[in-house]
């Protein structure tokens, strides 16, 4: 039978069949030894094989085989570092959820996350949420990273999840896709998705007084199929995001404004730090990149952000 991963609970995954059924999925052994170095070898948006087993009075589901990927998001394991872990994978676009404070997204949080997505191939649209409740001075501030953004060439919108306002934008942007919900945890990802799905009535949580973060309120990454042609993903809110398996001389082709210079560095294998006639660092001088992206790509070029809660 075939069908695709709708929710990972570490041990046990369900499965959408291709018959529309949901049935309860183990892994064989054999995954934990053929080389992937993720902590779950079997993720949410994976289209797999299984067949049925009776155990007892059960019937249970094995998977026997993970299909070809064509794209997937992955981070760096918070409890072991030296592996990863996929968060999503055969996705269509992600919508990153922005807030500037309760709780705040730095700008080297939303950078990491769009390196790591160009490097996989998968489209981001920035929302910036919670627009009701800042002053006038904080939206002036999300205007400028709105502007900074779209420059580079990704889609922003302003959006307040709890009164509705510019859902119907992102509902557009959905229609018959798989997408994706990030960002840390007190963004208001549920309380997006229930705004678009009214009836999945998911959990939302306040933020919390005592550290203005956001409180967990999905464990699990789940798939759900909307009501308008759509599949959402909603994932656990991230508190870190350190990237993974980029060669330093990567890093920067996954800045697009970067990559755009590249070819007028003085030197082809150029790093952007402190070689004589480099077109990023001439850009930078002169206002046409801004400081907070190349700030994130010396931080990831220097390993600083290695610590998965590193808040600047």
């Amino acid at each position: 039978m075939n069908g695709t991963v709708y929710k990972s609970t570490g041990s046990w995954y369900t499965v959408k069949a291709s018959d529309g059924e949901f049935y309860e999925c183990r892994i064989k052994g054999k995954f934990r030894t053929q080389g992937i170095k993720s902590t779950n070898p079997v993720a949410v948006g994976d289209h797999v094989e299984f067949h049925l087993e009776n155990i007892g009075d059960e019937t249970v589901g094995v998977i026997s085989k993970i299909g070809e990927r064509k794209n997937y998001i992955v981070r760096r394991s918070v409890k072991l570092s030296k592996q990863t872990h996929i968060i999503a994978s055969n996705l269509d676009q992600v919508f990153l959820l922005v807030t500037l404070n309760n709780p705040p997204t730095f700008t080297s949080f939303i950078d990491r996350f769009l390196v790591t997505a160009e490097a996989y191939d998968i489209p981001v649209v920035l929302l910036f949420n919670k627009m009701d409740v800042y002053s006038e001075e904080e939206k002036f501030e999300v205007d400028y990273l709105m502007d900074l953004y779209r420059k580079i060439g990704y889609t922003c919108i302003q959006i307040e999840a709890k009164q509705g306002k510019n859902v119907d934008k992102v509902k557009e942007l959905m229609l018959g896709h798989t997408s994706m919900f990030a960002g840390h945890s007190g963004v208001g990802k549920s309380t997006l998705v229930n705004a678009l799905e009214p009836g999945l009535k998911l959990k939302t949580a306040e933020i919390s007084e005592q550290h203005m973060q956001g409180q967990h309120t999905t464990t699990f990454a789940e798939m759900y199929d909307l009501s308008f042609d759509a599949r959402i993903i909603d994932t656990p809110g991230i508190k870190g995001f350190g990237i993974v398996d980029m060669e330093k001389h990567e890093i920067g082709d996954y800045f697009p404004e970067f990559f755009e210079l590249k070819s007028e560095c003085k030197f082809n294998n150029c790093l952007h730090l402190d070689e004589p006639k480099c077109a990023v660092k001439e850009a930078l001088e002169n206002n046409e990149i801004a400081a907070s992206r190349y700030r994130s790509y010396v931080q990831m070029l220097t390993g600083e952000e290695d610590n998965p809660y590193r808040e600047r």
